[in-house]
């Protein structure tokens, strides 16, 4: 690779550090920084150091100002259902939807060994201790991606949940749409046929 001043490979190494972002990405970011007027650079850089006050929610495990999230202070949703999810970003993804008003879990990912993900890595002792130490959850909602391991995560936590007592639900799959029958897999278009409403 071609050497550039020092400041540049700096900025490389450390933007590569965020997911998916390899060299040769990370120098493209940094000559579109480069690109953008100092002003601009120092927004960006003074909000990537405002980052610093984020912490997690001591119930919830999501990103929040304060010790305690604004979807867990709020006493108008519905204390009755939890929805875990993996990651933070998730919870406003669902949110965005306007369907789902109880409360949230966030595991810290999903299972897979390969990467060090396992449940010991994860908040999984966490999430059964607050579902114990509260009856009033009825309906744990698992809410994750549809790939193996999120399939994976879904399986091991509703065996550890089944001694619970508590209704263990996942997110309806099926057609997406838009989508085509004929280039569509058998097992989406399977849960399609299973989950089938009327018209």
């Amino acid at each position: 690779m071609r050497e550039f001043p020092a400041p540049i490979h700096k900025a490389m190494a450390a933007l590569s550090k965020l997911p998916g972002v390899g060299p040769k990405t990370a120098l493209r970011y940094v000559f579109a920084l480069l690109d953008l007027p100092l002003r601009d650079r120092e927004i960006l850089a003074q909000s990537v150091l405002e980052l610093g006050g984020i912490k997690r929610c001591t119930t919830c495990f999501s990103f929040s100002e304060e010790p305690t999230c604004e979807i867990c202070s709020d006493q108008r949703r519905e204390i009755n259902k939890l929805c875990v999810v993996a990651e933070s970003r998730d919870i406003s993804t669902i949110e965005a939807t306007g369907a789902y008003h109880g409360r949230y879990f966030v595991l810290g990912g999903r299972l897979n060994p390969i990467e060090g993900q396992t449940p010991e890595t994860l908040n999984v002792r966490r999430l059964l201790d607050r579902i114990e130490a509260h009856p009033e959850v009825q309906e744990v909602i698992l809410a994750f991606s549809p790939d193996v391991h999120g399939e994976t995560t879904i399986l091991f936590l509703a065996r550890q949940l089944k001694s619970m007592n508590r209704r263990t639900t996942r997110l309806a799959r099926g057609l997406p749409m838009g989508a085509d029958i004929e280039y569509t897999d058998e097992v989406t278009l399977g849960d399609a046929m299973t989950g089938r409403r009327d018209a």
